[in-house]
């Protein structure tokens, strides 16, 4: 596996575990009504993270659009804590989402 590769499964698998996270506090916010697109999200994301880094490590025929899915449900996600300023979980996740969608696309560039 090159560097990239390995870059990339790293950053899906923070990203993965920053969802996780998020996902986790979101629930135990007081006004969570207002957290349900994020927590959604979260969910999503993660998921498509966690594909990300198996179509990598397996080498999968479908990895670059598996990865170029996972950088747009990233930053989808990313946008969506952004909102989210208050929280801290939400500003880390958003971090975290636009650094594993950056990296996903350079990886399939």
């Amino acid at each position: 596996m090159n560097m990239t590769y390995e870059e990339c499964v790293k950053a899906c698998l923070e990203c993965m575990e920053a969802c996780n996270y998020c996902f986790d506090a979101c629930l135990k916010e007081d006004d969570v009504k207002m957290m349900v697109d994020c927590i959604r999200l979260d969910r999503e994301c993660a998921d498509i993270c966690s594909l990300a880094a198996k179509a990598i490590q397996s080498n999968s025929p479908v990895m670059k659009e598996i990865c170029l899915l996972c950088a747009e449900i990233c930053e989808k996600c990313g946008e969506e804590c952004k909102k989210h300023s208050h929280h801290e979980h939400c500003q880390k996740c958003a971090e975290s989402c636009f650094k594993c969608a950056e990296i996903c696309r350079k990886m399939v560039s």
